[in-house]
């Protein structure tokens, strides 16, 4: 037991740290536009992340996996939160959780066996799509000074680890172009742009919603949707980070983990969420290999 805590939490902690961090930075802005995406304050999407990055790392089956608010779940719910608001969310949310908690107890995780690798590689892909034409908006249309910071940034990401390794290039741009960003100013936008963010903690809440077979009818076919969606990303991401590094992990654990973490969330106000390939890969490429990783990125 206390092998196993030290080679998961204790392995290289510097290195771990920083990788947390880039992903942290990367994570923020996501969680702001997931929460759009969902139709919910960015704060539902941010907490949703904290809690959801915290307790999987302690949960999970997976050391060094990303999980918190995601994009596929935010599509999910957009329907519910427009026609009921976001405490049929939260308690949609919460029904998530505890399903797949029972698929874990009754370990679906085995299942993964039988997917084959181009079915992994077709969902990389459209996730690699789907991420980078999410940007696009950010991008383009904005101004000459968007452009370079995106030009220079690129060059940070790719050229530096050629030469530097000890610090992930990834940080290193963020760092080095937000420092410039604030001493010289620059027609950009930034992360408070795509919405507010309050400075206050999440606090333990239940659902104002009736508690009838009415709502059930309402949440049910919502939570099995959010808990199916986001059992086969997190297990396939699972796998994915299991072949990039060339280890083993508990995909039973794993999916009672996701269940636990998205009860968690949706008692303190967060959205459901799950495993996040783009973030894990960011993770594990700064050369994250342990939990501790995925704590510092939620703390």
């Amino acid at each position: 037991m206390i092998e196993t805590f030290k080679k998961e939490w204790l392995t290289d902690p510097k290195t771990n740290i920083l990788a947390g961090i880039v992903v942290a930075l990367a994570l923020i802005p996501e969680a702001i536009a997931f929460s759009i995406i969902a139709g919910v304050d960015p704060m539902v999407g941010l907490y949703a992340s904290f809690i959801i990055a915290v307790s999987i790392s302690i949960l999970g089956g997976r050391p060094a996996m990303i999980s918190a608010a995601t994009g596929a779940i935010a599509l999910l719910v957009t329907p519910l939160v427009r026609e009921y608001g976001v405490e049929y969310l939260l308690a949609a949310t919460l029904l998530m959780g505890l399903i797949q908690l029972i698929l874990g107890i009754l370990k679906i995780g085995k299942l993964m066996k039988f997917i084959p690798k181009s079915v992994m590689l077709g969902f990389v892909n459209a996730l690699a799509i789907m991420i980078f034409m999410s940007q696009i908006e950010h991008i383009f249309g904005i101004s000459i000074s968007t452009y370079l910071y995106v030009g220079v940034t690129l060059l940070i990401v790719y050229v530096v680890p050629r030469f530097f390794t000890a610090v992930p290039a990834p940080l290193i741009a963020i760092v080095v172009l937000t420092a410039l960003y604030l001493y010289m100013g620059a027609d950009v936008r930034t992360v408070g742009d795509l919405g507010a963010i309050e400075r206050s903690l999440p606090s333990f809440i239940i659902p104002d919603v009736p508690y009838t077979l009415e709502t059930l009818r309402i949440i049910l076919p919502f939570s099995i949707s959010m808990a199916i969606v986001g059992l086969v990303e997190s297990l396939l991401t699972a796998k994915i980070v299991d072949d990039a590094t060339d280890s083993y992990s508990s995909k039973n654990r794993e999916s009672r983990g996701q269940g636990i973490s998205n009860i968690i969330a949706g008692f303190f106000g967060g959205m459901g969420g799950c495993a996040m390939i783009g973030q894990s890969i960011i993770n594990v490429r700064s050369g994250a290999t342990t939990r501790l990783s995925t704590f510092t990125a939620g703390m």
